[in-house]
C-alpha cells in the first residue's frame, strides 16, 4: 500500500469515531442509547438494516462462491431482499405499533422472564462468538493485502501484526458505539453504505476494461458459470434460504432494533422496503468483481483444494487491487472494514440494551436514566472487550468458530418462528419456543453432523432447519385454543402507544452529516487526482458528482428547515 491510502485508511477510521463522539450529545436517556430516542429516519434504518448484512464473510464467502461457482452467489444474496420485503410487509410495522423499548421487552411480555434470560444469553453467546470470528476474518483479510503476495504475508497472518490490527478495529467499534449508542451505529452505518459503494462502483467499470466488456462473462467463463443455481444450491436450497432469513429479518434482534427507532409503523416498513430493494439489485454490482476475475486469473487445471478455496476466499480483495489507482486501495479497505463494523456495531448495541434494560434495570431497583447509560456503556466496553479476545483466540479454537455458527444457523427458524408468529396469534406461549428448539434443534444436529437420515427429505437442511418447526408452530396452533398469559400484556401495551398524545418526528441532523460526509468524500476524490498518472479522468468525474450531490443536499435541508420555520 502507498502512503496516501495508509492516509485515506485512517482519516476514515478517525472520521468514524469523531461521528460516534458528536453524536454523543443526542444521547440522553436509554431510549436514546438504544432506540434513537424514535427519531430515526426511516431511510437511515433501511440503510443501518442493509449493512447489518454485511461482513467479511459476504466478500470472503459469497465472493469465493461467486468466483468459484457463478452466478448463483449473486442469486442467493438476492434472496435477503426478498425477505426483507416480506418482512417490511408482514410484521415491521407489528413490531413499531407494540409501544416496546427493546426487542427482549417483547420476549420478556410475551412469554416471560425464562424465555427472556433463555434468548439473552443463547443468543448472545452465538452471536458474540461469531461476531468475534468476523472481526479476526476481516483484520487477517487486510493485513494479506497490506502484506502482499510474498512470503511476508503468511508471516504477518500468525504474528503480534494481527493482534494488533484486531485491537485497533476493536476500539473504533467499541468506541464510537459506547459513545454515540444506536444513533452512532445507524449513523456510520450509513456513511459505511456510501464508502462501500462508492469503493464497489469504482472497481466495476475498471473491472470491465480488463476483461473486455460484460459479454465476457459469458464467453470466457467455464461451461454454467452463468447458471442461477447449482448441484448445492438448488431452487430447494434458495426457497429454504428466503424462508430463514424471512424469520432472521423479521424476528432477530438487531433487524428489529431498526423497527423500534423509527417514529411510525409506515415508517418501519418503508425501512425495510428500502432494505429489501437494495438486496434485489446490489448483488449484480458487489459480486461482479469475483465473477470477473475468473476470467483474470482462471483456476488452474488439476488445482489442490486448498489452492482452490485460496484463490476462492481472496477472489474479491484481488479483483479490486488489480486496478485500483493509488489512494483507492486505502479506501477499499475502509469499505471491507465497514462491512464487519456495521455487525459489530449492532451485535454490541443490541445486547448491551438487553442486559441494561432486561437485566440490570430489574435488579437495581429504579436506577435513574443517567445510570442506565452509563452501564449501557459499561456493557458495550466489556462486550466489545470479549469479541476481541474471541477473535484473538481464533486461530487457536480449530473449528470450534465455525461449529457454532453452524449450530447458529440450525437454530434461526425454530428460535424465531416462535417469536414472529406470536405477534398475531394469542394461543401461542412459551410451550411454542421449548416445542420448536426441544424437537428440531437436536434433529438439525443429528442430520448435519451425523449420517442420520442421509439420503431422506430428513436429511436436507430445509427439511429440519424450516419445514419442521413451521409443521411444529402448526400443530400448536389447532391443538392450544387457550390464550396465552402475555397476549394481553402485549395488547395492553400497544393500546398505551396508539393512545399516546406523543408526535413522532424524525431528526434532520443524520442528513446533515451525510451531505457534510459526500462532500468529504467529493474532496478525496479530487485530492487524489495528482497521485494518479492514471485513471485521472474517473477520480474527477466521481468527485464532481459528489461534490454535486452534496450542494443539492444541502439546498434540499436549507428549503426544507426555511419552510419549517415558516
Amino acid at each position: 500500500m502507498h502512503t496516501i491510502d495508509w492516509i485515506v485508511l485512517v482519516a476514515y477510521l478517525v472520521g468514524t469515531v469523531f461521528v460516534g463522539v458528536f453524536l454523543g450529545r443526542l444521547v440522553k436517556n436509554s431510549s436514546d442509547m438504544f432506540a434513537a430516542g424514535g427519531q430515526s429516519p426511516w431511510w437511515m434504518s433501511g440503510l443501518s438494516a442493509f449493512m447489518t448484512m454485511f461482513s467479511a464473510n459476504t466478500f470472503v464467502v459469497w465472493g469465493g462462491i461467486a468466483y468459484e461457482q457463478g452466478a448463483v452467489a449473486v442469486i442467493i444474496n438476492l434472496c435477503y431482499g426478498i425477505a426483507a420485503l416480506l418482512a417490511g410487509y408482514t410484521v415491521a410495522g407489528k413490531w413499531r405499533e407494540m409501544g416496546i423499548a427493546t426487542p427482549a421487552e417483547y420476549v420478556d411480555k410475551r412469554f416471560g422472564r425464562s424465555a427472556l434470560h433463555f434468548y439473552t444469553w443463547f443468543m448472545m453467546i452465538f452471536r458474540i462468538v461469531g461476531t468475534g470470528g468476523a472481526l479476526y476474518a476481516i483484520a487477517r483479510l487486510i493485513l494479506a493485502v497490506v502484506a502482499g503476495e510474498d512470503s511476508a504475508a503468511n508471516a504477518a497472518l500468525s504474528s503480534p501484526q494481527l493482534n494488533f490490527a484486531i485491537l485497533i478495529f476493536a476500539l473504533v467499534v467499541v468506541g464510537y458505539t459506547m459513545i454515540g449508542g444506536l444513533w452512532a451505529v445507524l449513523m456510520t452505518d450509513t456513511l459505511q453504505f456510501i464508502i462501500l459503494n462508492l469503493a464497489i462502483i469504482f472497481v466495476i467499470p475498471l473491472s470491465l476494461a480488463e476483461v473486455g466488456g460484460i459479454n465476457a462473462l459469458f464467453t470466457q467463463t467455464p461451461e454454467g458459470f452463468m447458471n442461477v443455481t447449482s448441484e448445492k444450491y438448488t431452487l430447494l436450497f434458495l426457497i429454504g434460504w428466503v424462508a430463514i432469513h424471512y424469520f432472521m429479518i423479521g424476528a432477530e434482534w438487531a433487524f428489529v432494533q431498526r423497527n423500534l427507532s423509527v417514529p411510525t409503523p409506515k415508517d418501519a416498513r418503508k425501512s425495510n422496503v428500502l432494505f429489501g430493494l437494495l438486496y434485489l439489485f446490489s448483488p449484480f454490482l458487489w459480486l461482479l468483481p469475483p465473477l470477473l476475475w475468473r476470467i483474470q486469473q482462471p483456476i488452474p487445471e488439476g488445482a489442490s483444494p486448498g489452492a482452490i478455496t485460496q484463490m476462492s476466499e481472496t477472489a474479491y480483495i484481488m479483483s479490486c487491487k488489480a486496478v485500483l489507482p493509488v489512494g483507492m486501495l486505502g479506501l477499499m479497505i475502509a469499505a471491507l472494514f465497514s462491512a464487519t463494523a456495521s455487525m459489530i456495531s449492532s451485535q454490541l448495541n443490541v445486547f448491551s440494551g438487553v442486559l441494561t434494560k432486561n437485566i440490570y434495570e430489574p435488579l437495581a431497583g429504579n436506577p435513574t436514566e443517567k445510570q442506565l447509560v452509563r452501564m449501557g456503556r459499561i456493557f458495550t466496553l466489556i462486550l466489545g472487550l470479549v469479541i476481541a479476545g474471541i477473535a484473538i483466540a481464533t486461530p487457536y479454537l480449530g473449528g470450534a468458530a465455525k461449529l457454532i455458527i453452524s449450530v447458529t444457523q440450525i437454530m434461526v427458524t425454530p428460535l424465531l418462528a416462535p417469536t414472529l408468529f406470536a405477534l398475531f396469534f394469542r394461543n401461542l406461549g412459551m410451550s411454542a419456543i421449548w416445542a420448536t428448539v426441544g424437537l428440531c434443534f437436536p434433529l438439525g444436529l443429528l442430520t448435519k453432523f451425523t449420517s442420520v437420515g442421509e439420503g431422506t427429505i430428513i436429511a436436507d437442511g430445509t427439511f429440519t432447519g424450516v419445514i419442521l418447526p413451521l409443521l411444529v408452530i402448526a400443530a400448536l396452533l389447532l391443538l392450544q385454543k387457550k390464550e396465552a398469559p402475555g397476549w394481553k400484556k402485549i395488547q395492553d401495551l400497544s393500546k398505551q402507544a396508539e393512545d399516546s398524545d406523543e408526535e413522532p418526528s424524525s431528526s434532520a441532523l443524520p442528513a446533515r452529516i451525510v451531505a457534510i460526509s459526500l462532500a468529504v468524500c467529493s474532496a478525496t476524490f479530487l485530492i487524489l487526482i495528482p497521485f494518479n498518472s492514471e485513471n485521472q479522468g474517473m477520480l474527477a468525474g466521481f468527485g464532481l458528482t459528489l461534490a454535486v450531490l452534496a450542494a443539492f443536499l444541502f439546498y434540499i435541508l436549507r428549503k426544507t428547515t426555511s419552510t419549517s420555520s415558516e
